[in-house]
């Protein structure tokens, strides 16, 4: 993979890739299931591939000792949204708009629906942890389907077929159902593969309600909040945030307009 123009593409394909597997309305026709005849899909599945080969349980372990100890930069909610803004390609003549626009399209699809404050300050943060990228992560460590390590990897996660070369699926200690967890223990005590969701959940746990940080944190853990595959680790409470999660995923997903938003005036 190389930093530049390929890796942002995987990026924006991963984006697109969602909005084909989950569309608005719920309804899709049994053959366009896993359809992947367009050629840009061999970059997904390559990304997919990366991610689902080296995202172990031992390296989301020593990604988290790195990263939650929120060392690596100090700034400002603004001065990070312009940091996150340099991840888009120097070529592109929209640099410094492209990222703002999709945080404030999100955020103003929520604020015109009359959802409270801190929801609408959800859409607008939810993507700021990809500034990992400008840590110098790959976009597999960064972007995608989350999920849990340390016990099976579900087949409902897209591509379940690239965990054959992950270390831990001929692991015992992690190949069972419920590997290093117990029953039902609660999100809260599973480890979730390694990307932008925990890195900003990290950020935020101290300043946001909690419905806003489950968004954070599982806003891409699409096997659970649209397959149900992990009920067996989730707790009461887990199901009860979940609604919120549920509730969010339309917004990320379904408000890119045509329409650019006036950065300046919101």
């Amino acid at each position: 993979m190389k930093d530049t123009k390929p890796t942002l593409d995987i990026e924006e394909l991963w984006e697109e890739d969602l909005r084909e597997r989950y569309p608005e309305n719920g309804e899709k026709k049994k053959e366009e299931f896993r359809n992947y005849d367009n050629p840009g899909r061999d970059t997904v599945r390559e990304f997919y591939r990366l991610n689902h080969t080296y995202q172990s349980y031992d390296f989301v372990l020593a990604k988290e000792a790195e990263y939650k100890k929120l060392q690596k930069r100090k700034m400002t909610l603004w001065e990070a949204v312009e940091f996150l803004n340099t991840l888009i390609d120097d070529s592109d003549p929209d640099i410094d708009l492209d990222q703002t626009q999709h945080l404030l399209q999100t955020s103003e699809a929520i604020r015109a629906d009359g959802h409270p404050d801190w929801f609408v300050l959800t859409g607008f943060l939810h993507d700021l942890g990809k500034i990992l990228c400008l840590f110098g992560e790959p976009q597999w460590a960064v972007v995608g389907d989350t999920f849990p390590v340390g016990c099976q990897f579900s087949d409902k996660i897209v591509y379940p077929e690239f965990f054959q070369d992950n270390p831990d699926i001929d692991d015992e200690r992690y190949n069972t159902k419920y590997g290093v967890y117990e029953p039902n223990c609660g999100l809260d005590n599973v480890h979730m593969s390694w990307g932008h969701d925990e890195y900003l959940y990290t950020a935020m746990k101290d300043y946001m309600p909690e419905p806003a940080l489950y968004i954070m944190r599982y806003h891409s853990f699409y096997a659970q909040h649209r397959e149900g595959a992990y009920d067996h680790l989730m707790n009461e409470h887990d199901h009860k945030m979940f609604k919120w999660v549920e509730k969010f995923n339309p917004y990320d997903l379904y408000t890119k307009s045509p329409i650019a938003p006036n950065v300046e005036e919101l």
